[in-house]
């Protein structure tokens, strides 16, 4: 569990670091908001529905640390290859956009196999005190990473030079992730291959492999990830965000990942409290979830830093929570031998979620900032009311 925290810690640092000014990134190669509420959309998108691919490929074959390793070295290459868009002229917004997406790919193709892994030894020490002590661990990359990337920008000459900089230095701690992943693996015994989708004693038939994954999971699970889909909707982009920020002054593009690094802390602190919280009370602490998306839109879409910083902070607790302790209950409401195919199907529909969501942020933001908030507040009543369904069966 430490371990892949480390690995969490200084893989954050890198895509965490480039995903906080992807937003200036698009603006500076003439992307409107429609296009970067649309390209960070599909790219969240891309990062939770391939899942659904990866984590199928993981639950058939075992090859857990093999998906784990290749998309890690995915993302430590597609995040300093960013660097080299500002010089690539006209086609410079196209090559980024691939390499976000490219990015987050990445991501889709170890979470599943990694979230696996992780549940299956998070359950020795409490389901959600495990996924939220990981999740800790993972958010002081993602703490890092804004702050040397906001470091770098604000002491170049100028800031298309300091965000080409910034991007081509986070190739280090993501070396450094891949070398650490490649040796904790190495020092891992080798059935752990197969550890979590053959449990001891289990009998598995061909016939059950081969089925519709859906058929193996209760309904509950699928009324959850319906209700966490309806919350990644809302829960709008830091990209679209940070474009919000700088176009409307509120701070300069040095500020907008120092923000995102607070913004990170605060998941980490939301991880520790409703991971403890949900080992205790149950599921019903993520009832705060759409409460906590649609008041981090109202406020993080303000005209002032006094109204910005709290959005912000509001944002990255919903993000802590929704990449900890909705994975908790996750890991509770299916079997130990379908975790990873579950949590490719979970995050499949999330992504379904996102992709609209970041698409029709876009959109109402370019229509007007009420309609934007009143859209979010709309769909997390509509979260809200199947969350309730999914804990009162849970209960």
């Amino acid at each position: 569990m430490f371990g892949f925290g480390v690995i969490s810690l200084a893989a954050d640092l890198v895509y965490e670091g480039a995903r906080s000014v992807y937003g200036p990134l698009l603006a500076t190669l003439g992307a409107s908001a429609l296009v970067v509420g649309a390209v960070t959309g599909a790219g969240e998108a891309a990062a939770l529905a391939l899942r659904l691919v990866s984590g199928r490929v993981a639950d058939r074959t075992g090859r857990y640390w093999a998906l784990t390793i290749s998309g890690y070295v995915l993302t430590a290459v597609c995040v300093p290859l960013l660097a080299v868009t500002p010089l690539l002229g006209a086609a410079g917004l196209a090559v980024a956009a691939g390499l976000i997406l490219a990015e987050r790919v990445g991501k889709a193709i170890r979470s599943p196999a990694k979230s696996a892994l992780l549940a299956d030894a998070a359950g020795q020490v409490g389901m959600g005190r495990g996924m939220g002590v990981h999740k800790a661990l993972d958010q002081i990359g993602a703490f890092a990473g804004p702050l040397l990337v906001a470091a770098i920008v604000a002491t170049a000459a100028t800031s298309a030079g300091g965000l080409q900089l910034a991007l081509a230095v986070l190739a280090v701690p993501g070396a450094v992730a891949v070398v650490l992943l490649v040796v904790t693996r190495r020092h891992m015994p080798v059935s752990s291959e197969t550890t979590v989708s053959r449990p001891s004693g289990a009998i598995v038939a061909h016939q059950d492999e081969t089925r519709l994954p859906r058929a193996g999971l209760p309904a509950a699970f699928w009324w959850l990830a319906a209700g966490a889909a309806l919350c990644t909707a809302g829960l709008v982009t830091y990209g679209l965000i940070g474009f919000h920020l700088v176009e409307q002054a509120v701070v300069s593009e040095a500020g907008v990942p120092l923000l995102y690094a607070a913004a990170m802390a605060a998941g980490a602190v939301a991880a520790l409290v409703t991971g403890g919280a949900y080992d205790r009370f149950g599921g019903r602490v993520l009832v705060m979830l759409p409460l906590l998306v649609a008041a981090a839109a109202a406020l993080a879409f303000g005209d002032s830093l006094a109204l910005v910083l709290p959005g912000v902070l509001l944002w990255g607790f919903a993000v802590g929570i929704q990449d900890s302790t909705v994975k908790a209950l996750v890991a509770d409401l299916v079997p130990r031998g379908r975790r990873a195919t579950a949590y490719g199907w979970f995050a499949a529909v999330q992504g379904a979620g996102a992709l609209i969501g970041g698409v029709g942020a876009g959109v109402l933001y370019q229509q007007s900032i009420t309609a934007l908030v009143l859209g979010v507040m709309a769909v997390q009543i509509a979260a809200l009311a199947v969350l309730l369904v999914v804990l009162s069966s849970h209960r």
